[in-house]
């Protein structure tokens, strides 16, 4: 098992991909996979089967997981955006 920069419950920015800039918290940390779950970001969408809670089934909107190395600490990020003497991104 690895040990990430990151754990559940930390403010993340998220620094590459199509979802670049974002803030979330993290939800889950898959670290067999190196990947994480960050609230409201990279949201993909499933298809339910017919069950007692959905007797019609039903298309849940849902977050994606993204890799580890594509988020960074929201602490860590500010106070690099204002050594820099940039504004920092807001989600």
């Amino acid at each position: 098992m690895s040990r990430f920069h990151v754990k559940k419950g930390d403010e993340v920015v998220i620094i590459a991909g199509a979802e670049k800039g974002k803030r979330g918290k993290i939800i889950n940390v898959a670290t067999g996979k190196q990947r994480v779950l960050v609230e409201g970001v990279r949201m993909i969408k499933r298809h339910m089967r017919k069950s007692q809670q959905n007797p019609q089934g039903a298309i849940v909107e849902r977050e994606g997981s993204i890799h580890v190395s594509n988020v960074m600490k929201a602490d860590v990020f500010d106070a690099r955006a204002a050594k820099r003497g940039g504004t920092p991104v807001t989600g």
